[in-house]
C-alpha cells in the first residue's frame, strides 16, 4: 500500500503512536474512493442497539441482514464499516479484509432512560477487536451528563490498551444529560467543547453532530460575542470544531443525523467539506433507502469530498 504525501502529513500528527496504530490509520485512510485524499467517508450501523430493529431497518427490509451493510459500504467504496460486535462477526469471515473495520464497544438502548446521567454499556472489548481483524474500536461518550467521568475513565483504559496493541481509536462525543438543553447538546460552543475533550482523551478519529449557531454555556457565550467568533454559517461552524481539535491536528468527521432529502444532505456535507472537515460518518440516510438510491447518495457525496460536486 502506497500512502499519499497527505496521508503521511496527517500521521505525522499522532506523534506518540506506535507503527501498528498508524498503520491501521493509514489502512482507513488509504481505502476506497477517497484513499489518499485525507478524507473519509464512514458508514456507521449502530442504530439497532440505539433505536432497536424497527426503527432502524423496516423501511429497508434487506437491511437486517448484517451482510447488507459490509457489502453498501465495500460496493460505495468507502474507507470504514463501523458497527457493535454482533454485526461485525455476523459478516467477519465473508468480508476479512474488504474493507476496514471498527469496533464499536460500548452502547445503549432507547428501553434505556438516563435521565441526567445517560450512559453506555461495554458490549466489546479489544481482544474482540483484535480477534475480528478490526482497524479501530469506537467508543461513545455523553460529555455534560452526570456519568460522564466513567466513560471518560473507561476510554482511557481501552484507549490505552487499543494503541499498545497497534488499534486506533474513535470517539463518538455527543453531549447530553445534566444540565445541557436539546438545543444545546448540538449547540456550537458545546459541539466544540465535546471535539476538543475527545481529543484529550486521545481519540484518533472523532465524531460529532454538525453543530447549529445555538450558544448554551453562559461563559462561554461571552467569550463568542466579545471575540466575535464567526457562527453563522455551518461552514464557519465546522472550521471552529475543526479549529477546537488541535488545531485540525486530529481528524474530524460529522454524523449524518436524522432523515433528510437529498439536496438537503448534499448542502449540509458540502459546509462540512468547505468547512475543513475529514469527512462523514453516514448510517441511516443511506441504508434506509433503497440500495440504488444508496449507492447515488454515497457517491455524491464523495465527489462532494474530491471537490467535484
Amino acid at each position: 500500500m502506497k500512502i499519499s504525501t497527505k496521508v503521511k502529513k496527517i500521521l505525522a500528527n499522532y506523534e506518540s503512536d506506535n507503527p501498528g496504530t498508524k498503520a491501521n490509520l493509514a489502512r482507513i485512510l488509504m481505502h476506497g474512493k477517497l484513499a489518499g485524499t485525507g478524507k473519509m467517508v464512514i458508514l456507521p450501523v449502530d442504530q439497532g442497539f440505539e433505536h432497536g430493529p424497527d426503527r432502524s431497518f423496516a423501511m429497508n427490509e434487506v437491511a437486517y441482514d448484517p451482510h447488507y451493510h459490509f457489502q453498501l459500504a465495500i460496493d460505495a467504496g468507502l474507507n470504514a464499516y463501523a458497527a457493535p460486535l454482533g454485526m461485525i462477526e455476523a459478516g467477519a469471515d465473508t468480508f476479512a479484509g474488504a474493507i476496514p473495520t471498527i469496533l464499536k464497544v460500548n452502547s445503549s438502548n432507547s428501553l434505556f432512560n438516563g435521565g441526567t446521567a445517560p450512559y453506555q454499556a461495554l458490549t466489546g472489548s479489544v481482544q474482540d477487536a483484535l480477534r475480528l481483524g478490526c482497524s479501530a474500536i469506537g467508543f461513545t461518550i455523553y460529555p455534560g451528563s452526570d456519568a460522564a467521568f466513567e466513560m471518560f475513565e473507561e476510554i482511557r483504559e481501552l484507549a490505552e490498551e487499543a494503541k499498545s496493541m497497534g488499534l486506533a481509536v474513535v470517539i463518538w462525543s455527543y453531549p447530553r444529560g445534566g444540565d445541557i438543553s436539546k438545543i444545546g447538546e448540538t449547540a456550537i460552543d458545546i459541539c466544540a467543547y465535546a471535539a476538543h475533550m475527545a481529543a484529550l482523551l486521545g481519540a484518533h478519529i472523532i465524531k460529532v453532530k454538525p453543530p447549529t449557531q445555538a450558544l448554551e454555556n453562559l461563559e462561554a457565550i461571552k467569550v463568542y460575542e466579545k471575540l466575535k467568533i464567526p457562527t453563522d454559517s455551518l461552514k464557519q461552524r465546522v472550521s471552529h470544531v475543526m479549529k477546537s481539535s488541535f488545531a485540525g491536528r486530529r481528524i474530524v468527521v460529522f454524523s449524518g443525523g436524522n432523515a433528510k432529502s437529498d439536496m438537503e444532505l448534499y448542502e449540509e456535507i458540502r459546509q462540512i467539506y468547505q468547512g475543513g472537515a475529514n469527512g462523514s460518518i453516514i448510517g441511516r440516510n443511506t441504508f434506509q433507502r433503497p440500495r440504488k438510491d444508496a449507492l447515488i447518495m454515497l457517491d455524491n457525496i464523495i465527489k462532494i469530498y474530491q471537490g467535484r460536486l
